[in-house]
């Protein structure tokens, strides 16, 4: 027979959660009370890994020193995607101009930091961090965990194969990393199927039980503990019922089949735990292949192509179920390219360049000026926003944490959230 205090003692066992007072403290239940599942505001964040070519991104296709720096890379007037008379986006970005003649797509223009880092690991470690100095040790989204985390349960989550990246760190069991071909598994000690079943109902029972007025601070924690773990036992489920799915999704030029490995089923699966009421504020994703030093213009038209597709893709499917006013996507990478293209027909490190924010709730347009082709920094673009402007942004005005104490300092907010909707 597994009795609660069997399972209280075994879910608790090696918990860094301390009983601080006897009694719950009034704001951690209210805290925990506000919680709305299935109406808080999302982030999902798309990592651009290898250092995306902003200058054939956010293209500017009007200024001559461009087709000039880039004989064989530019794109003309006639290919763009058209943003105005000066800029455009790639051609691949086709569907993106979906969301920019709704208004629901900002071009944040001249993104960096100071003191840029070509490496690709130093780089995205500073975003990651949120830190250029790089003295942090845990990420810019671990360190919001407890703001997001309103009652048991997942508050930020990594989808892919690899390890959890930096920015989810610090987090502690508020975010977890998982694949949706090796789904993460809720382990119950047991492998009878009966004895799984009454665990299941026993932490079922255990997590709708309400909140009592004076209720003991170890009860509440052992009750969000229980809440966590059955949030995880419905992620696998959910999983499950996932990998019996294929999606048919084209590309822009409608040759290309995204297959189950792709961003754009990735993305897929983030809307679906987002329908699904699943409480998770952030998702990571991440596409690799941005470093692009030779043969560049195929592998990049797939990858920005992907990346729009992926987005865009995302929101109609959150728009079938009315969830696409309370999602908001940013994409981003470690660094930019150098303006003029190299001798093997591709582009070096570089510092300055873009990124999108992409939803409903987004005020669309261009963000910033575009940076100058001719004032270079040793043959960089110089960058003219600070990337922790856009994190602040998001913190302060989409998530609901408090930017300065994330941050460790005060960053100008930028024009890129309605109010919500």
């Amino acid at each position: 027979m597994f009795h609660r205090r069997e399972f209280l003692a075994r879910a608790l066992k090696g918990s860094s959660l301390l009983a601080a007072a006897s009694v719950v403290p009034e704001f951690v239940v209210n805290t925990a009370r506000a919680a709305e599942v299935g109406k808080d505001t999302v982030l999902v964040l798309v990592e651009l890994n290898g250092g995306n070519d902003g200058l054939n991104t956010v293209i500017p296709h009007g200024d001559d020193t461009y087709h000039k720096a880039r004989p064989t890379l530019h794109f003309t007037k006639s290919q763009v995607v058209r943003v105005n008379d000066q800029i455009g986006l790639h051609p691949a970005m086709r569907n993106f101009d979906r969301l920019q003649q709704q208004g629901q797509l900002a071009i944040v223009q001249g993104v960096g930091y100071p003191n840029p880092d070509h490496s690709h690991f130093e780089s995205m470690d500073i975003w990651q961090l949120a830190d250029p100095r790089r003295k942090r040790k845990d990420g810019w989204i671990g360190r919001s965990v407890t703001s997001l985390q309103k009652g048991g349960g997942v508050a930020a989550m990594h989808i892919g194969s690899r390890r959890l990246p930096v920015a989810l760190t610090g987090g502690g069991g508020g975010v977890v990393s998982i694949s949706s071909r090796q789904p993460f598994r809720l382990d119950l000690g047991t492998n009878d199927p009966a004895e799984k079943k009454a665990r299941k109902k026993l932490m079922t029972d255990l997590a709708q039980t309400p909140t009592a007025p004076g209720e003991d601070l170890l009860s509440f924690v052992q009750r969000r503990q229980v809440e966590t773990y059955t949030t995880f036992d419905r992620l696998e489920e959910l999983l499950r019922n996932q990998r019996g799915q294929r999606n048919t999704f084209f590309s822009t030029d409608q040759r290309r089949f995204y297959d189950d490995k792709s961003l754009v089923e990735r993305m897929q699966l983030v809307a679906r735990l987002i329908t699904s009421g699943f409480g998770t504020r952030v998702f990571y994703v991440m596409i690799d292949g941005f470093d692009t030093h030779s043969m560049q213009a195929e592998s990049h038209k797939n990858l920005v192509g992907e990346v729009a597709d992926a987005i865009t893709f995302m929101f109609q499917t959150l728009q079938q179920s009315g969830h696409d006013k309370r999602v908001v996507a940013m994409t981003f990478s470690e660094f930019g390219r150098r303006v003029y293209e190299n001798g093997s027909k591709g582009t070096d490190h570089g510092s300055g360049s873009c990124l999108f924010v992409a939803g409903p709730a987004v005020k669309g347009g261009l963000v910033g000026k575009h940076p100058s082709l001719t004032d270079l920094d040793s043959g960089d673009l110089r960058y003219h926003t600070d990337f922790r402007c856009v994190y602040a942004t998001l913190l302060d005005r989409w998530l609901g944490c408090d930017s300065k104490v994330v941050l460790d300092g005060t960053f100008q907010h930028l024009d890129l959230i309605k109010a919500k909707v």
